[in-house]
């Protein structure tokens, strides 16, 4: 059975769509890597999965039930751990995880157990007795995943659980949701990283309310689009890639162009070679540079997507517009 089963889902606010007849699904036991820039639609859709915004049409089913008609039920089976730390930061850590197992109605026996479990996990409990708002990033997220999972749901939606928290902090934190992976639970991320996104079974990119694509990472840098038939992709090492890249743009051959960290990555036009192009960068005064051909990376794979979207789009607007909604999109009522 699908975690996660999504047909032709629409949510409009009024006349706007903010998520756009949106299909895909999500294994059980899988880590799914959902990305896109700000605004295109990521929180919306979690948000009307976890049976808190109401759908303009299509469907969902979380776990074979209903998202529309089963709301109770899902956020049963459902936890949310928010993209901002939206615990009570005037209450300690073990407060905050009595008070939500309190929320899901668990009596002393469950909650002392699942507690008990999730310390383990997390290795928070030499922190319980501090004040939430006190503790460090990485801590914070730790317990706001300890309050999301306390009544052991089996689907986990994680809306940028690692911004503004440090690289081992956000290490360490992947590590915890590889261990929940191997118990069963799904995992649904959002992200902006793309070593984040290279560690998701799957991923899917969505931009401006469009789905625009679905796969493993693998699949997705095959893409015949990422790199046309006949094209290369190389990248080029120099001390001075800035200036590389300056010389780079608009040069013959050169179908596209970018600077990835201390690197330029470039396509070549069919006929190009790293050879010639390497003869012709060090023609340039660039002695020290070293190009070889390389594969697309995930940035690549969107950075491709969205340029692609954008020019299909009318004047690069790509969202659509349903007249005659009437009240859009609502919140349930709790």
């Amino acid at each position: 059975m699908h975690a996660i089963e999504i047909s032709d889902l629409t949510i409009a606010f009024g006349d706007f769509v903010a998520v756009d007849a949106v299909r895909f699904d999500v294994e059980e036991g899988e880590i799914f890597g959902f990305l896109g820039p700000n605004g295109s639609g990521k929180t919306t859709l979690i948000k009307a999965l976890c049976g808190l915004l109401t759908p303009h049409s299509g469907s969902a089913r979380l776990l074979g039930l209903d998202v529309a008609r089963d709301v109770d039920d899902v956020r049963a089976q459902v936890g949310y751990m928010s993209q901002r730390f939206s615990l009570y930061e005037d209450l300690t850590a073990e407060e905050n995880i009595d008070f939500y197992a309190g929320v899901y109605g668990l009596d002393l026996e469950e909650r002392e157990g699942r507690k008990r479990d999730l310390l383990a996990l997390t290795h928070l409990e030499p922190y319980l007795d501090r004040r939430a708002g006190l503790l460090s990033g990485g801590w914070k997220q730790r317990l706001a995943l300890v309050c999301s999972m306390i009544h052991g749901p089996r689907l986990l939606f994680l809306d940028e659980p690692t911004a503004g928290i440090d690289p081992v902090a956000r290490r360490e934190l992947w590590d915890l949701l590889f261990e929940l992976s191997a118990q069963g639970v799904t995992l649904f991320v959002t992200t902006h990283y793309m070593d984040e996104a290279e560690r998701c079974a799957r991923v899917g990119y969505i931009f401006l309310s469009h789905l625009l694509a679905v796969g493993t990472p693998e699949e997705l840098k095959r893409l015949p689009e990422i790199t046309p038939p006949g094209h290369c992709r190389i990248e080029i090492s120099s001390a001075t890639p800035g200036r590389v890249l300056k010389r780079m743009l608009g040069a013959p051959g050169v179908s596209e162009a970018t600077l990835h960290s201390e690197s330029v990555h470039a396509i070549l036009a069919p006929g190009g070679t790293p050879e010639a192009l390497a003869a012709e960068v060090h023609g340039w005064g660039f002695a020290d540079a070293v190009v070889r051909e390389s594969r697309p990376t995930l940035e690549d794979v969107f950075v491709t997507l969205t340029r692609r979207r954008m020019a299909d789009g009318a004047n690069g607007n790509t969202r659509r517009t349903v007249r005659g909604v009437k009240g859009g999109l609502e919140k349930r009522k709790s």
